[in-house]
């Protein structure tokens, strides 16, 4: 890297490739809360739970919505593979807001423990698009 304070950040979905470039800084939500990552972050490997992501790109933090995924972070390099990326702006809000409500409403009906984990991920998904287009 160029920078000392800059890694290199790959965000890919099986649609695309949502950012590849160098970042300072990187937020993402994980299985055990927020995560920070900065330049010289210890080799880590984690899940990624959907919910809103930030990351720093010359000094000014670029929100996204992600959906779950995996993080592989090395001290230079940051590669999150995810199931969805998108911008604030790429968010229909009524089409997330409906989503939700189809989500909360499969979620009160009698169900099986695969259409209950199926309903509690469409809720995941709509409520981390909701969260980053406010």
């Amino acid at each position: 890297m160029a920078e000392a304070n800059t890694f290199y950040l790959e965000i890919i979905t099986p649609e695309r490739q949502f950012y590849i470039g160098p970042a300072q800084a990187l937020i993402f939500p994980a299985v055990d809360g927020q995560m920070g990552v900065y330049a010289g972050h210890a080799p880590t490997v984690t899940a990624i739970e959907p919910g809103e992501l930030r990351y720093k790109v010359d000094g000014v933090w670029e929100p996204a919505a992600v959906g779950a995924g995996f993080a592989e972070i090395k001290p230079d390099y940051v590669i999150l593979l995810v199931g969805f990326a998108e911008h604030p702006e790429e968010i229909d809000r009524k089409r997330a807001e409906a989503a939700k409500l189809r989500a909360e409403e499969r979620l009160r009906q009698k169900q099986s423990i695969q259409e209950y984990y199926h309903s509690k991920a469409a809720l995941a998904r709509a409520m981390a698009r909701l969260k980053t287009r406010r």
